[in-house]
């Protein structure tokens, strides 16, 4: 069953997103069910979520799905931006909303750290070579 496409691909923020994680070595982009993923060998981002509310789904169309430092996941779960989305949360995601405020650096923390929990030591070293 193929997924609709739940994100517009001029979306300012999915731009962001784009550019960030493009700076992250051997990343790559597909769309799986129906929004943008960004993986290596495993999926470390995923652009818009959705949460069940009183048994009614919740859209989060322009967020990241990541899976932050276990050590900083509580802090981010205090946020207002922060949601737990529907089928990642059991495995430790989160999902942060993006909006004209969202500070990109820590955007890309949070990319990054995804990353680093995510993709290969042989990535990670690259990464950490490039400085």
């Amino acid at each position: 069953v193929a997924h609709p496409v739940m994100f517009d691909d001029d979306d300012p923020f999915l731009g962001r997103v784009r550019e960030i994680v493009a700076e992250l070595p051997g990343t790559d982009e597909k769309v799986s069910h129906g929004r943008p993923a960004f993986f290596t060998k495993k999926v470390l981002a995923i652009y818009g979520g959705s949460l069940k509310v009183d048994g009614e789904w919740v859209q989060h169309p322009q967020s990241i799905l990541v899976l932050p430092d276990p050590d900083e996941r509580q802090a981010l779960l205090d946020d207002d931006r922060v949601y737990l989305p529907a089928y990642w949360s059991p495995s430790g995601w989160i999902g942060v909303d993006l909006d004209d405020s969202t500070e990109w650096a820590e955007i890309a923390e949070l990319l990054d750290a995804s990353f680093r929990l995510t993709a290969s030591p042989k990535l990670v070293a690259e990464l950490d070579a490039a400085g």
